[in-house]
This record gives C-alpha cells, structure tokens and sequence, in this order.
C-alpha cells in the first residue's frame, strides 16, 4: 500500500557580491536540499510531495483536511516563522489558522511528523528556527533548547550500526555519510531509544540507552516510537544530538544533503 508523505523544506537561496577590483556585480542562487531524498524514493511504496520552503509559506495547508492528505509530514530545515508568517499575517495583518497547532492536532489523530535536523530545525543557528515552546514542539519526544543548538563538527563523525538485523535497517547497504553537524536537544522520559555515535580519532563509540524517544518521529494513539537514527551523539549533561543532515560528499567540501533516518511504529 503506497504511503503519501510530505517534505517541506529543504530549499533556500544564497546572494553573493562579487568584487573585481573596482567593478563588482551580484549573483542568486536557487538550491535545492532534498534531491538524494526524492530520488530515493521514487517508484517505491512512499509517494513523495516536495515543497520547497518558500512554497510552504502560503501552500502548506490551512485545515486538517489538506493535512489529512499524508501519511507523514517531513520537516527539514525550514523555522517555525515560515508557517507562522504567511504574507496574509506579515503583509497585511489578517488573522489565518494557527498552522503549528494544526499540526499537534493532526498528530494527535494519527499523523506521522518527522522533524529532520538542520540549520533551521529544533532551535537552529542563532535560535531562529525557534520551534521551542510551539505546539509541534508538543508533539517532538524531545525539547528543544533555549538558544542556538549547534554543535559544528569539523572533523566529521559517522555511525555504527548496532543493531544491522533491526527491520528499520533492512535495505540500508554501503558507508553512511559523515556528518559535519548536529542539533542538541533534550530527551523526555518516554519510550525506547538506543544512541550511538562513533568520535573521530579512533575514540570509540557512545552508547546511550534509556526510556526516552528519540528527536525524530512523529506519534500515534497507543503506540510507541522505536526509532533508530543514523548518528546520534550524548552529551555528558544527558542530552541527545539530532542529526543535522549536513554530510560530507565526493565532490563537495560541505553539502547539505537529507541524513538518512527510519523510524518503527510498535504496538504496545
């Protein structure tokens, strides 16, 4: 049976000045985050709608109904102010549906939210993604921090595969991606979770298992989330890091690319 998910995110658009000595000119650029994902996962059993973070800003539904359209709900990348500022509330003052309390209702009926890391995912750069204290923070097994929760890893970490027979790993074959940076968040005191990162420099591996629900996954009505997560870094405060989906890449000093992550639903 085909699965209907939606990603939203995952696009944004850089400016450069380019100065040539006493000429200089300007240049934009479009990119988009989720094209591995998307091509992933075509003709498979999900069927995969797009949108592109500034499509988001007026497309993402309005209702429940337009959310009751998907399976899941991907967000990756893209601050909670793009759903909370469409151009109805920022250009002209016009009150609109609450889109984040949509989404912890439509979760709370059944829907699946995945929330993937990034740079403006969880709290985010400088704390602008600022999904701290929202309703779909509600609905996260985790709490995001008050500030900025980078952690920049240079040097690059990867994961160990613990656990290669668990059926969210069945299909996944070659190396995982390094990543190059993580989201720190707070873990709740639900459910089961198993955290493992290998460190740089031959340093070993963390293992962290607790009641605790992982960053990603969304949650259904008596059921739990087991999820296992490509890389997952603790802190010695007990905090868990959220893979960011920033990866190294042949070819590419620092892409950001979709970090891959499966998540089971169990009966209890």
């Amino acid at each position: 049976m085909t699965k209907k998910i939606l990603l939203v995110g995952e696009s944004w658009v850089s400016s450069a000045t380019h100065y040539k000595g006493f000429d200089q000119f300007g240049s934009v650029t479009f990119h988009l985050g989720a094209e591995p994902l998307v091509k992933a996962l075509a003709g498979s059993a999900f069927e995969l709608t797009y949108m592109p973070a500034h499509e988001a800003v007026e497309k993402f539904p309005f209702d429940i109904s337009g959310l009751d359209a998907y399976d899941a709900i991907i967000l990756s990348d893209i601050g909670a102010n793009s759903l909370l500022l469409p151009p109805d509330v920022w250009l002209h003052s016009r009150t609109v549906p609450n889109r984040l309390k949509l989404l912890k209702a439509w979760v709370e009926k059944g829907g699946g939210l995945l929330m993937v890391g990034g740079y403006f995912s969880f709290q985010g750069i400088d704390g602008k993604a600022r999904w701290r204290r929202t309703p779909v923070e509600d609905t996260l097994p985790v709490t995001c921090l008050p500030y900025d929760d980078r952690v920049e890893i240079p040097e690059g970490t990867v994961a160990e595969v613990v656990k290669p027979e668990h059926p969210t790993m069945q299909g996944l074959e070659g190396a995982w991606p390094v990543l190059l940076g993580v989201n720190e968040v707070e873990v709740r005191d639900r459910a089961d979770v198993e955290i493992v990162a290998r460190l740089p420099e031959d340093q070993g591996a963390i293992r962290y298992s607790s009641s605790a629900r992982m960053a990603l996954g969304g949650r259904r009505p008596g059921r739990r989330i087991s999820a296992r997560t490509g890389c997952r870094l603790l802190s010695a405060t007990g905090r868990v890091m959220a893979g960011s989906g920033r990866t190294s890449s042949a070819g590419s000093p620092r892409s950001r690319r979709d970090f891959s992550a499966r998540q089971e639903l169990e009966g209890e």
